[in-house]
């Protein structure tokens, strides 16, 4: 049994360290879990467990009530070229410096989320040209964004670049043909 699943549960259930510790006391008569033995910290882990922690497989992505919206606003960001590290480690700190929540999963308050939202969509409009107001579905308003900086960068057939966005024109062709024959 590992010291680190210790810790994280502890982190999960959100022990402080005087309740912390008299878990370990009460469990296996020692105060530090670094001082036990592995059957030891299995029974704390078992403890932890009693206590409502369900240890987690490695974590894929963000979870929490209002992650998806935050990521897909990140995403936007990276997908506008104003986020530069699109990593969710990025994103979570970003989260941490607008809340002090330290993690989307613990992001369940509406106002807290909001303040997470709102910082993402004043950043995309102020720096991104994004017009929520004009678009019901804010896809179309970050697609709407994008085309207007494509065209403001005013390609001509010697930008190194054209070919890749013909490429893209294409492909965006292709699928609307095919949307339309539905």
């Amino acid at each position: 049994m590992s010291l680190a699943q210790i810790h994280i549960a502890k982190k999960d259930l959100g022990l402080e360290d005087d309740d912390y510790r008299a878990v370990l006391e009460r469990v296996t008569g020692k105060t530090s879990s670094a001082v036990m033995t592995p059957g030891e910290r299995g029974r704390v882990l078992d403890e932890f467990r009693r206590l409502g922690w369900t240890p987690q497989q490695k974590r894929k992505g963000l979870d929490g009530p209002f992650a998806k919206k935050v990521q897909a606003l990140w995403i936007a960001g990276w997908n506008l070229g104003l986020i530069r590290d699109r990593r969710d480690s990025a994103l979570i700190a970003f989260v941490k410096r607008q809340t002090g929540i330290d993690h989307t999963r613990w992001l369940v308050d509406s106002g807290d989320a909001a303040k997470v939202i709102e910082a993402l969509k004043g950043w995309l409009a102020r720096e991104g040209g994004v017009e929520w107001t004009k678009h019901s579905d804010p896809r179309d308003a970050v697609l709407s964004a994008q085309l207007r900086e494509l065209a403001a960068l005013n390609l001509r057939p010697s930008n190194s670049r054209h070919g890749e966005i013909v490429g893209h024109m294409h492909e965006l062709g292709v699928f609307l043909r095919n949307v339309g024959k539905g």
